[in-house]
């Protein structure tokens, strides 16, 4: 098994290898991020196919809240980069033992995520609809 770059991600970095970043505290620590904030982890990957496949394995765990057992904390949650490491080393050789499995798992959040966006774009145009309707009335002459 390859070694994972997964360190502390340092304000005004630039990263040349293909990345993305990982919140580390709050209650949803653990998710993937395609753009850094103040308090996240950096992953950079080899290549596409491994940033790829970690983002989705990250993006499902996170979903599936494993990150909460390795929270630490008591008034503000975070996690450590060691437990992070850990968890992830050992997901992955799951995720890598599933083989297809796995790749369909990816294909499926994929398209769940499409249509989400989707979804929330629709929203975004029924609420704009309903305010537009009585605008009109709302408007002094």
């Amino acid at each position: 098994m390859q070694q994972l770059q997964i360190s502390t991600h340092s304000a005004g970095r630039i990263y040349r290898q293909p990345h993305f970043f990982i919140l580390n505290k709050g209650v949803n620590s653990g998710k993937p991020l395609k753009s850094s904030c103040p308090n996240c982890f950096v992953f950079v990957a080899d290549d596409e196919a491994q940033m790829d496949f970690y983002y989705w394995l990250f993006y499902g765990l996170w979903k599936a809240k494993s990150f909460h057992a390795i929270h630490k904390g008591s008034v503000i949650l975070f996690i450590t980069l060691n437990d992070l490491k850990t968890l992830i080393f050992d997901a992955s050789i799951r995720a890598n033992e599933a083989g297809g499995t796995f790749e369909e798992s990816i294909k499926t959040l994929k398209k769940l995520e499409q249509l989400e966006s989707l979804y929330l774009s629709n929203l975004k145009l029924v609420s704009e609809a309903k305010r537009i309707v009585f605008h009109r009335y709302a408007q002094r002459r």
